[in-house]
């Protein structure tokens, strides 16, 4: 077992069209403190919010983790789980069917984020009532609301 701190991350995102406005949001749990992170783009797709959260949650801990990451994003969970982001970067960022892998700069950007941590997958399904989950959902909603406005 780790000596680091265990960090439960909840993460979701959130677009007004696909692209469009849109809004991610986490929140750390950690030690009996919660904390809420939320942001967005005008121009975006929510598997880039999705991705956004994740990021954003991860460059908010200060000190090596072991992060149990909550999702509803199939796409993020299974490139982890099921080893599809190896497979994307041997192959020079291409998925099985050789098309470009989309959102490589975020992926990227998530791996580095991860490199400090232990990180765990957790998939979690979506508007079924599990409070963070919703939590999170919150605030990508109201973060691409912001952005709309």
């Amino acid at each position: 077992m780790s000596n680091k701190p265990e960090v439960i991350v909840y993460t979701d995102g959130a677009c007004s069209g696909n692209p469009g406005p849109g809004g991610w949001g986490a929140i750390l749990k950690w030690n009996g403190k919660e904390k809420e992170l939320s942001g967005g783009d005008s121009q975006t797709t929510n598997n880039r919010m999705e991705m956004q959260a994740v990021i954003e949650a991860l460059k908010a801990l200060k000190k090596p983790c072991v992060v149990k990451i909550h999702s509803d994003s199939a796409l993020i969970i299974n490139a982890f789980t099921k080893g599809w982001i190896d497979n994307w970067q041997k192959k020079g960022w291409r998925k099985s069917d050789k098309k470009p892998v989309e959102n490589k700069e975020l992926w990227q950007d998530m791996l580095e984020a991860m490199k400090p941590h232990e990180v765990v997958w957790v998939k979690v399904k979506g508007h079924s009532g599990i409070v963070l989950n919703e939590r999170a959902d919150q605030l990508a909603v109201a973060a691409s609301q912001r952005i709309q406005n």
